[in-house]
């Protein structure tokens, strides 16, 4: 990518954790969001959740397990939708959720799954936007690819109140993918 697109422009990376482990949350609209949050990250591996689906095809699913990616049955989630990243977190690991579900063009409800995890494992989530080509046309047209990330949000344990604690959590994830956009927007 850096040959085809040039330099990952990483604005904010001084606000990841490197003293702890996090869920690092992304917007999603195509592959390449994936590959630059990895790259953005570096030298920190990121271990996604990917649909199970994805997994389904030999070559496809080597390449996701060499880029640290699990299965996640989105349909069936079980215990390993917790088991997985609660281990990793006791490895000092980051863990990557694309919490719209799937990739969209268009502003989609979040799903709650990040959310879950870090109240149930006591981590941070720092948010994080993908502002840059979304096809191959425009990644070979030498546009310019910018992660940014955003200040940690902090999930308290999920006790009687909650739905509240989710649509609170949810509203500054989604509220904080808006401002980063923004910040981009602005710097223009």
């Amino acid at each position: 990518m850096f040959i085809v697109n040039g330099k990952l422009n990483v604005i904010n990376k001084q606000k990841l954790p490197n003293d702890q482990p996090f869920i690092i949350v992304c917007t999603h609209k195509n592959w390449i969001d994936v590959v630059c949050l990895g790259i953005a990250l570096y030298p920190l591996p990121v271990h996604f959740m990917a649909k199970k689906e994805l997994f389904q095809t030999k070559l496809i699913k080597r390449l996701l397990e060499n880029l640290n990616a699990f299965p996640v049955d989105r349909k069936n989630p079980g215990p390993s939708v917790l088991k997985i990243p609660i281990k990793l977190f006791r490895q000092n690991k980051v863990v990557g959720i694309f919490p719209s579900g799937t990739r969209a063009s268009e502003e989609k409800e979040l799903k709650n799954g990040a959310i879950h995890i870090a109240s149930k494992a006591n981590v941070p989530i720092i948010p994080a936007v993908y502002i840059g080509p979304s096809s191959i046309k425009d990644l070979l047209g030498r546009k310019k690819r910018t992660i940014i990330t955003g200040d940690r949000i902090k999930v308290p344990k999920l006790h009687n109140d909650k739905e509240a604690i989710i649509k609170t959590a949810n509203e500054l994830i989604s509220n904080s993918f808006k401002k980063l956009i923004q910040t981009k927007s602005n710097n223009i």
